[in-house]
């Protein structure tokens, strides 16, 4: 006789749920059969969802095995059907996979000059202020480049939440921050002065340094960095 699987999970105590658990407390606070829970779902008639999980952990003993288990295998545990069994082994692979990755690098900035002559290639000749970001960990190795605002000639409206919100999302540890003149001049206004010390101070409070600020113009660009402004 087929034993149906039936939603138990209500049958926890709300505090203990693994799914609530994990939205207030995040992945790291819960325990393997709370996580290995989550991806079953549901348990079986009589069992809810949490127990069947530490049975299952009880039975292979240890991660390693369970990692290592066969559909056939995982479909010999009562409670654990054919799909279960293919969406756990899926899961488990995708885990191996994400762990095998490393952070892509898309070059390293070893000095303001370097980083200018980035920007200059990519950003002369636009006919719109675009603000770009470089994020950087403590190497000053880019991990993430990106244009956070594209506007009108010669105006800009980037504020340094947007900047900042990207140094956290990408765990970065420094930022450069280039923007284009259209008109092909990059002398700094004096909006441009008072958008880098903000800037500035911003990173000073969250521990990410701005490295620099980087003006583009048509064929040259400046750092304020090197004319004292950061």
């Amino acid at each position: 006789m087929t034993i149906k699987s039936v939603n138990l999970i209500k049958e926890v105590p709300i505090q203990s749920r693994p799914r609530e658990r994990l939205e207030h407390y995040g992945e790291k606070a819960l325990a393997n059969h709370e996580l290995l829970a989550i991806l079953l779902r549901t348990g079986i008639k009589g069992t809810n969802v949490v127990t069947l999980a530490m049975t299952m952990l009880n039975h292979f003993e240890d991660l390693y095995y369970l990692k290592t288990a066969s559909c056939q295998e995982l479909m010999a545990l009562s409670g654990i059907g054919k799909v279960k069994a293919i969406e756990l082994k899926a899961a488990i692979e995708l885990g191996v996979r994400i762990s095998q990755t490393s952070q892509i690098k898309i070059g390293q900035i070893t000095s303001s000059t370097k980083a200018g002559e980035m920007l200059l290639i990519e950003m002369r000749g636009l006919q719109q202020e675009h603000v770009v970001v470089l994020y950087l960990n403590t190497k000053n190795e880019i991990i993430k480049k990106e244009t956070i605002f594209i506007g009108g000639l010669n105006s800009s409206v980037a504020h340094p939440r947007e900047i900042f919100r990207g140094a956290v999302r990408y765990s970065a540890a420094r930022i450069i921050v280039g923007h284009n003149h259209p008109s092909g001049n990059p002398e700094p206004s004096e909006a441009d002065i008072q958008f880098t010390r903000r800037m500035s101070e911003c990173g000073e409070l969250m521990g990410i340094e701005l490295l620099d600020h980087i003006i583009v113009g048509e064929h040259e660009f400046i750092s304020l960095k090197e004319i004292g402004i950061c």
